[in-house]
């Protein structure tokens, strides 16, 4: 029986609060690092286009036009072959592939091999339907799995082993279920969200009154028009050429229209958009058409303020972390929107090492493992028992700006599209195109909105997907009202 959807984001967060800072049971107590905590529900991820590789990523690896990513699974680590073919749309960008690696080769001789969803979906169809499986271990995005439904192992069991020394997150293996009572499509990995950070002294040009922990899209549009006009340019900026289309999906659309997908081209979209192409795109700076990562830009005082997946903000936030601070994203007028990523790992029916596929992921869910896999990439755990006692001090910074994120009392979570498969990088180039249709090439917003409209429903209709959070529960596929 499916949990109702208000349930089931309830439990997310909930999951998000408590594991990411180690509840539960904890070996060593927390220290500076909040006590609670989130989730595609990601992964994402490095995302996507990224598409939500952490680069959800965080991270999630882009799918739209703005990525440079090949339509084809090619390995992005490029270990020699290993006991375990583990196939991954997390950590496929370079820098933190490398820290991925490290982290992987101290549990055994494994063979990463980065992926886009699409081709990752294919290859392990296509090993179902011909029985001879070419993939051990999947680690993907929730909203992944419902695509791979009939080709993966139930994980339960192996849940059950893992679960006598560590305590997973209930609530994410409630997401495991895919809405079944006991059939476990994949075991939590790791989660994640996107948030804001800005150097400090951007903080001396916010407007009057502005809490930057509690900031509406207005202000933080009128802080980026004076941070232009006093300090002799553009001082905000946005990864458009990175994990933008997660700004869109998960933060933008639903804290002015209070949906993702039903109100996609409502009225309330209509102004949004508007408010984007006249208040807040003039007042970015101009680069932000070719970023990818915000943390680069942050760094070097090219940008002082930036939205992006936690994993694509950490080394700006380790390096100097007395000199940024992060906070939330804006609300807009139905609330703040956000989008938590959980990240999970799954075992095909036909892998061709399944034993050794097992070690593996008893290795990514040790509480120390979970522990590296945060400090080093900015990831959370989903099980307890990780020592956060020590985190280094831009992990710190992150965690507190998730915990006021999720503990928002206007807080609207936003899941990445669930149930689209190969599709969701089409959903991500509709949202993409409504914005650089209007914003950049200043086209009727509500011609567009209609157009795209079209494209987005026929995406809903051919995969009969049903809608994901914040849109209410449907039977059969989401509609666009």
């Amino acid at each position: 029986m499916r949990m109702p959807r208000i349930l089931f984001t309830t439990l997310v967060i909930a999951a998000f609060v408590l594991s990411a800072c180690g509840g539960g049971q904890t070996q060593t107590p927390a220290t500076d690092v909040p006590t609670e905590l989130p989730t595609e529900v990601m992964t994402e991820a490095p995302t996507e286009m990224p598409t939500e590789a952490p680069t959800e990523a965080p991270t999630e690896v882009a799918t739209d036009p703005a990525a440079t990513a090949e339509a084809t699974i090619t390995p992005t680590l490029g270990p020699p072959a290993g006991d375990v073919s583990f196939f991954s749309t997390q950590f496929n960008i370079v820098e933190e592939g490398e820290k991925f690696r490290a982290i992987l080769a101290e549990g055994g001789n494994y063979d990463f091999t980065g992926s886009e969803e699409g081709p990752l979906i294919d290859l392990v169809l296509a090993g179902a339907q011909t029985g001879q499986g070419q993939v051990d271990v999947v680690g993907a995005l929730h909203g992944t799995f419902p695509s791979l439904t009939d080709a993966m192992m139930n994980m339960t069991d192996v849940v059950d082993d893992l679960s006598a020394d560590r305590e997973f997150s209930q609530a994410y293996l409630e997401t495991g279920l895919l809405g079944t009572e006991d059939y476990l499509y994949y075991v939590p990995w790791m989660q994640a969200t996107y948030i804001m950070a800005a150097r400090t002294e951007a903080l001396d040009y916010l407007p009057e009154g502005a809490d930057v922990n509690a900031l509406t899209y207005e202000q933080f549009a009128e802080w980026c028009q004076t941070l232009m006009d006093e300090t002799g340019g553009p001082k905000c900026g946005m990864p458009h050429a990175g994990l933008f289309h997660r700004f869109l999906e998960g933060f933008l659309w639903p804290s002015y229209t209070g949906g993702m997908v039903s109100q996609f081209k409502s009225p309330e979209a209509v102004a949004m958009l508007e408010w984007a192409r006249d208040s807040l795109w003039p007042t970015l700076h101009p680069q932000s058409i070719s970023y990818e990562f915000m943390q680069e830009p942050l760094q070097s005082g090219e940008v002082w303020v930036a939205f992006d997946h936690v994993a694509r903000l950490i080394e700006a936030l380790n390096a100097d972390p007395e000199n940024f601070v992060a906070f939330p994203a804006p609300a807009g007028p139905a609330g703040r929107g956000f989008m938590p990523v959980v990240v999970g790992l799954g075992i095909p029916n036909d892998a061709p090492n399944p034993e050794a596929a097992m070690a593996l992921i008893d290795h990514l869910t040790q509480p120390e493992t979970q522990k590296q896999v945060l400090s080093e990439l900015a990831f959370f755990p989903v099980v307890s028992g990780v020592d956060t006692s020590d985190l280094p001090a831009g992990v710190a910074l992150e965690a507190a700006a998730v915990e006021a994120t999720v503990n928002a009392s206007d807080a609207i979570p936003a899941l990445i599209p669930v149930g689209v498969g190969a599709r969701g990088g089409d959903i991500n180039n509709i949202f993409r195109a409504a914005f650089d249709r209007v914003v950049l090439e200043g086209e009727d917003p509500a011609t567009v909105l209609e157009e795209e409209a079209t494209n987005l429903q026929a995406v809903l209709d051919e995969t009969g997907a049903p809608c994901w959070a914040p849109d209410p529960v449907s039977e059969g596929p989401c509609q666009v009202e």
